[in-house]
């Protein structure tokens, strides 16, 4: 038994017989070019299947009979990196951050290596620009906490800053002068006025005359006599523009009455000694610190 095809009135193309809304569907062949694509594709497909990772499964995935994978080919060309740079890492190893920066080629290779470091592990907190943030150290300048020269800079870094798994980290406290009753409110008013006198902050000067005494009595030992600070003690300047956490009156009160204290984890069980070595040297090349031996 046959059926009669549907002629479209327009086309003169017979019709598939689905129609929607009205509108009929022509039996259109799909162009002999777009069929024979198609076919290749099929093709391509079951061969890359066999030669090529492909199926996943419960505990893995086909290999391909070419066991190639991206993986596998990155590992093969870091590995060759690597083995590329062994000779220079080696270099780096055996000498130490001052004989790195005084070699052209070996300062120049911490540096663009330290870089990659600095970015994966440090811009959390000092910023891409290591311009730092409030209770975050600006690297680009000269103020340094703990001693800005090459010394200690890797000290600093390879040993962390209140570390609590580094015997050898830098550490220091300041008192909570206002939570552990160590002075009065009034007292804490006269000696932040005092400070920001010193820093030539906008100040009341009435309050900072006696705040010269507070400071003189509970202060000093850290921050020195007209505060200078100290760098073997962590203890940060007073009398310059550069503000840890913040320079206002409000900030400055806080910090007085419960101070706030950072930590740097030690790199050198994450990174390992060279790659701390790398890594001063790109702090280094930011433009600030100092040259000098170690203190």
């Amino acid at each position: 038994m046959s059926t009669q095809k549907e002629i479209d009135e327009l086309s003169g193309v017979d019709t598939t017989g689905h129609e929607w809304d009205g509108i009929k569907e022509l039996n259109n062949p799909m162009p002999r070019w777009w069929l024979w694509t198609l076919y290749a594709t099929i093709v391509w497909a079951i061969g890359y299947t066999i030669f090529y990772p492909a199926f996943p499964g419960l505990t893995g995935n086909s290999k391909g009979v070419l066991e190639w994978s991206s993986r596998g080919d990155l590992s093969n060309e870091l590995a060759a990196v690597v083995k590329g740079n062994e000779a220079i890492t080696s270099q780096i190893a055996a000498s130490d951050v001052n004989a790195i920066l005084a070699d052209e080629r070996l300062r120049t290779f911490a540096v663009s290596a330290g870089s990659s470091l600095y970015k994966i592990n440090c811009v959390q907190c000092h910023g891409s620009g290591a311009q730092g943030g409030i209770g975050y150290p600006n690297l680009n300048d000269d103020s340094w906490l703990w001693g800005g020269t090459p010394d200690q800079v890797y000290y600093t870094l390879l040993h962390g800053i209140r570390s609590t798994t580094d015997p050898e980290t830098r550490d220091s406290m300041m008192p909570s002068f206002g939570k552990d009753g160590i002075l009065e409110p009034e007292q804490i008013k006269q000696v932040t006025n005092y400070v920001m006198q010193m820093a030539s902050l906008e100040h009341d000067a009435a309050l900072a005359t006696p705040g010269a005494t507070i400071f003189a009595e509970n202060c000093v030992a850290c921050h020195g006599e007209k505060g200078e600070g100290d760098i073997e003690l962590g203890a940060p300047q007073l009398n310059d523009a550069i503000w840890l956490f913040g320079g206002t009156t409000e900030q400055i009160t806080t910090q007085i009455v419960a101070p706030r204290h950072g930590m740097m984890p030690a790199w050198e069980p994450r990174l390992g000694d060279t790659n701390v070595k790398m890594l001063t040297a790109y702090v280094m090349s930011l433009g600030g610190g100092t040259s000098g031996a170690s203190q």
